[in-house]
């Protein structure tokens, strides 16, 4: 455990003065029986707050050295930031405001502010519903006909990288205290896209 000043100051009246002084040793054997809860201190220890004080007049810590704080203008700023634009980016708020990107994280994350994704959902057609019914038939019926179909089914996933600029929920976020529940539709078949997919394999 680390000494607070008050420690300093105790071992400071230790030492002593003029041809009453303590020896170093002295000093650590005596502070340890008045603290035997806690971790001896060294000698070298004791030479160092008898340096600083001799040297500084007091055994007080010295100032932190540190990043400035970031003052309340800026803080209010990049929260205006998102206010106008919620679709802002940690990088493009840093830059704009000239302050570290770690700052506009910190000061997000102060304001409870959260990056919420865009939930993409497909446009549906006016015959998507029948359709819909139909397959959900389809795939009754062959369960009903094997009661092993549905086991046979391996279901995968695909992603969709869009040429012409059209939202990437992997890159676009919105700033808010509480979701919004952004939704957009988008189209299921875009002629500016790159499509990585797996096959639905059915082993009958």
């Amino acid at each position: 455990m680390p000494l607070n000043e008050r420690d300093r100051i105790e071992i400071l009246m230790m030492i002593g003065v003029g041809d009453r002084m303590r020896t170093q040793q002295e000093v650590c054997r005596l502070f340890h029986e008045m603290h035997p809860d806690r971790e001896p201190v060294s000698q070298s220890t004791v030479s160092r707050i008898e340096r600083k004080y001799r040297e500084l007049g007091h055994v007080r810590d010295a100032p932190r050295q540190g990043r400035p704080k970031i003052n309340e203008n800026v803080q209010q700023d990049v929260i205006l930031s998102a206010l106008e634009n919620p679709h802002c980016t940690v990088r493009q708020v840093s830059r704009d405001l000239n302050i570290g990107k770690s700052s506009v994280s910190n000061i997000f994350k102060k304001v409870k502010y959260h990056p919420y994704r865009v939930r993409l959902i497909h446009e549906l057609a006016e015959d998507d519903f029948d359709r819909r019914t139909e397959f959900c038939e389809y795939m009754m019926d062959h369960n009903n006909q094997n009661n092993g179909f549905i086991a046979n089914i391996l279901f995968s996933d695909e992603a969709t990288f869009f040429l012409n600029g059209h939202v990437n929920r992997q890159n676009t976020r919105y700033w808010s205290q509480e979701n919004p529940h952004w939704m957009q539709e988008y189209h299921t078949q875009h002629p500016q896209k790159v499509n990585v997919w797996a096959v639905v394999v059915v082993r009958e």
